[in-house]
């Protein structure tokens, strides 16, 4: 269905990149999208590699797009917003802007009916990502299967039913990657301490948690349940898990996606008052 589309990037950073090898892979022709993206560089690698059509700013051919993805910086939205704004008519808009809500998106577009909000994570960018997505309940149910398939490009796709959710989404999986990075990165540092390569410790530890992740997904089992398969009495595991447990590390993690989940809700309050600052300046 994404092939009879037509699809307009407000910006060409790494996720709009990541979202048009996505659309060719699903055969969405190369002239069916336009990237608006004002650096003349990014413009020229844009053309080269994909063959879509680039602009350095947005203008009224984006009236003869089905669907706007913003995909620019948050601190770039009011400005974007503003340019964008007397071009949107019909279209359907995705917003990829981390931070920006619903509501502020339909603020400044006059309270446009047809936009969804979205959260992927940079998986995306090898076609395994992650993507949280959200809308106002009146999004017809069409517009929710062409977003669902624009995401389903990439990877995998959850609908949630508000902006306080994805704040949840951004918190787990938005950021997420950077946690199991984290770990990779501890079990490689010890694998070298220990007498293996640099090469040998990642090539451990990337392939246990690609394993791990592919298990827990196809199991029927709860994942505490298959921790404990792994955890013999008195083993190497259990000896592990033991220290991880004293340390409160679990609870340790917990605390730590809170903490996400309440600074991404923050981010969202400290743009919702420089939007509206921005939008009653214009007024």
């Amino acid at each position: 269905m994404l092939s009879t589309l037509k699809f307009a990037f407000i910006g060409g950073g790494n996720m709009a990149t990541a979202l048009i090898s996505g659309l060719l892979r699903q055969n969405v022709a190369p002239m069916a999208i336009t990237v608006i993206e004002p650096l003349a560089a990014a413009r020229e690698w844009l053309t080269q590699k994909f063959a879509v059509t680039t602009l350095p700013e947005p203008d009224a051919v984006l009236q003869q797009h089905d669907v706007l993805i913003l995909a620019v910086k948050p601190q770039q939205f009011a400005n974007m917003s503003q340019q964008l704004a007397p071009y949107i008519e019909h279209q359907l808009l995705l917003s990829i802007v981390a931070g920006v809500g619903l509501a502020d998106i339909q603020m400044c577009f006059n309270h446009h009916p047809r936009v969804v909000r979205a959260m992927p994570n940079t998986p995306a960018l090898i076609g395994k990502g992650m993507t949280g997505l959200a809308a106002p309940i009146e999004l017809s149910s069409a517009d929710r299967h062409i977003v669902t398939h624009i995401a389903n490009a990439v990877g995998h796709t959850m609908w949630v039913d508000s902006d306080a959710q994805l704040d949840i989404v951004t918190a787990l999986s938005g950021s997420g990657p950077a946690y199991v990075f984290y770990f990779i990165e501890a079990m490689q540092e010890v694998a070298q301490m220990m007498g293996l390569s640099a090469a040998q410790g990642i090539t451990l530890a990337t392939n246990t948690f690609i394993g791990a992740a592919s298990l827990a997904q196809e199991s029927n089992e709860e994942p505490a349940l298959l921790r404990q398969r792994v955890t013999s009495p008195n083993g190497t595991t259990y000896a592990a898990i033991n220290a991880l447990e004293k340390a409160q590390v679990k609870e340790i993690f917990k605390e730590a996606l809170y903490l996400a989940t309440a600074r991404s809700a923050e981010i969202g309050h400290e743009l919702n008052q420089q939007l509206n600052a921005t939008h009653v300046t214009k007024i």
